[in-house]
């Protein structure tokens, strides 16, 4: 796994970077849904915007964090992490979640995706949270690789029926 280019700098997202955030949120979406369209939304309309949108409601957000990495002035990639309350439902404790990262397919094979994990991994357990969950589409086997490279481990399975 190279290192992370010196050149990359993992900060907090702003409000000046959600044009960035969307871009990247919509290809987010468009990945997945090509990996399986009848699970994931179709990323119709103005994904950019609506993703956007959603990434700047988490900006000030005390439980979640939007973390980018620059390069060259431009955002590359960025990870979406929040704390979440013990669950009845998941029968689990309070856990930190990485819901989203993304490295732009210009930046991939760089170590931008393996900084951003460790700055929200920080993050999390800056919050005082040991454990940290996520998940991973299916037939995503890169990103599976980096998450077992970082220590994660398969837990659980999801299963969807169409109606």
């Amino acid at each position: 796994m190279p290192a992370a280019d010196a050149t990359v700098h993992v900060r907090r997202a702003t409000r000046a970077d959600l044009p960035a955030l969307g871009r990247l949120g919509a290809y987010l979406m468009r990945v997945h849904y090509a990996f399986d369209s009848r699970r994931f939304i179709e990323p119709v309309g103005n994904p950019e915007a609506g993703y956007a949108q959603f990434l700047g409601s988490q900006l000030d957000v005390d439980e979640a964090t939007v973390l980018v990495a620059e390069r060259a002035g431009a955002v590359v990639g960025y990870v979406y992490a929040a704390i979440e309350p013990l669950s009845w439902k998941d029968l689990r404790d309070t856990a930190g979640f990485i819901h989203d990262i993304v490295v732009d397919e210009t930046a991939r094979r760089s170590g931008i995706a393996h900084a951003l994990m460790d700055a929200a991994l920080a993050w999390v357990h800056a919050q005082g949270v040991a454990n940290v969950m996520l998940g991973t589409a299916a037939k995503n086997e890169g990103a599976q690789r980096l998450f077992e490279q970082l220590g994660f481990r398969p837990t659980m399975i999801e299963m969807t029926r169409d109606a």
